[in-house]
């Protein structure tokens, strides 16, 4: 099933279930479907890989909004973008905890021969390539340079 069908689906559940918080998501992630289905030199269907992007776009809107509405103390806005960005994290693949993390980055480090921080790049472009909706984009680039400026950590 495609994450459009999935989507779909939910969006008659939250109907029948008369859940607006997650409607209001599920209708968002359809809108953003659509626009990208229909982009001037898209293929019809969304790939897995563009579907995993599109989300993990979707899901960094929410929390960066969540930031800036807790820096301006509206507590309401906030807890509905975190609702909304709990109910994407569902379609999105399980995330995984800092050890974890750890581990696949050093296997990468490792793997392309990254001796130090001059390597960052290097690295960042293999482990955003491989944990692609695993983990954040900020998450694995501090992890990065924490483990090239300090290799014994």
């Amino acid at each position: 099933m495609s994450l459009k069908e999935k989507v779909e689906a939910g969006i008659k559940q939250a109907m029948l279930a008369k859940d607006k918080t997650r409607l209001q998501a599920l209708r968002g992630i359809k809108s953003q479907i659509l626009l990208a289905e229909t982009e001037k030199g898209a293929a019809e269907a969304l790939t897995p890989d563009a579907e995993l992007k599109l989300l993990t776009k979707a899901a960094k809107q929410r929390r960066e909004s969540a930031e800036v509405y807790r820096a301006q103390s509206r507590t309401d806005l906030e807890e509905i973008e975190l609702a909304e960005l709990a109910i994407i994290e569902e379609f999105l693949p399980q995330q995984l905890d800092e050890g974890t993390l750890r581990e696949r980055l050093l296997e990468i480090i490792q793997r392309v021969g990254a001796l130090g921080p001059s390597d960052m790049g290097k690295v960042m472009g293999v482990a955003s390539r491989e944990l692609a909706g695993q983990a954040d984009g900020r998450a694995i680039s501090s992890a990065v340079n924490a483990l090239l400026n300090n290799p014994n950590a």
